[in-house]
């Protein structure tokens, strides 16, 4: 399922690796590689919601015979860029057999004892699975830099642990999809304003949000960053505009299928003797 203009979205969404990023350059409402408007995205939904069904399902009945491999997706990006409203919307789409989800939170005492990777490397799919990712261990150059939780040497030496890390996944045979949903200031205010004013929202909302959006200068510094340092051919990443919530929808669920396509799962052979089987259970057996 290519793009009708012969280019598929990762060409349009991703970010020239070793280049340097300013995300103001960038338009939050822009919608590259869209079939066209919301409707025309909204039809879409059904064929690519078959389309990536089916291929988790082979990729999951490939891991059966062996095949190692599986896919990440990793969400990044400002409070209430999407990142909740994008995994049920992907996941409602896929198996809960072969899908594993991940939100990571504040860490916990146990998990400060060790290296910051230590309960990423617990998370991560297993053969067969499709992961996801909401929040990542991105955090821990992002708000670590910006909250100055760690002093600048450790958090610059993480730059390069993160990149050893996503190179060896990529050598064990995980497939990283990592997208970072680019929303504006003035849609961020919208949004947290929802939030207030519904009461089914409001559960969301606190005091703190408020602060940490007077950081918005200091945490696209630290994305720019992260997206500059951390980008390679085998672990590039995708920006995807948020502001409209379809497109980012659409635009996530078409690079996670862009990707299997590639994979190209295949149900694995059976040496089963049908006729047999099917002559005793036709017996009665």
């Amino acid at each position: 399922m290519t793009q009708k203009n012969g280019r598929d979205l990762r060409e349009a969404l991703r970010l020239p690796p070793g280049e340097p990023v300013d995300l103001s350059a960038y338009g939050t409402r822009a919608t590259p590689g869209a079939p066209g408007r919301k409707a025309a995205a909204l039809r879409d939904a059904a064929p690519t919601g078959k389309r990536l069904a089916e291929l988790q399902m082979r990729l999951w009945a490939a891991s059966t015979a062996g095949d190692g491999r599986r896919v990440l997706l990793v969400l990044q990006g400002m409070d209430t860029s999407g990142k909740g409203g994008t995994v049920k919307h992907v996941s409602g789409r896929l198996n809960p057999a072969g899908c594993r989800i991940q939100a990571f939170k504040a860490p916990t005492e146990e998990e400060r004892r060790h290296d910051f990777l230590w309960r990423v490397r617990a998370a991560l799919p297993r053969p067969g699975e499709i992961g996801i990712f909401d929040r990542s261990y991105y955090e821990d150059v992002l708000i670590a830099r910006v909250r100055h939780l760690a002093r600048p040497a450790e958090i610059g030496s993480r730059y390069g642990l993160i990149n050893d890390f996503e190179r060896s996944l990529a050598e064990d045979g995980v497939t990283l999809v990592k997208c970072f949903l680019h929303l504006s200031y003035e849609e961020q205010r919208r949004r947290l304003l929802r939030r207030l004013e519904r009461a089914d929202k409001r559960w969301k909302f606190a005091p703190g949000d408020i602060d940490e959006r007077a950081l918005w200068p200091a945490y696209q510094e630290a994305y720019q960053l992260a997206l500059e340092r951390c980008a390679a051919p085998y672990a590039p990443w995708y920006l995807v505009p948020a502001d409209r919530k379809w497109y980012r929808n659409w635009a996530i669920s078409r690079l996670l299928l862009e990707h299997l396509e590639e994979l190209g799962p295949r149900y694995p052979q059976s040496d089963l003797d049908v006729a047999e089987c099917r002559e005793r259970l036709l017996e009665g057996a």
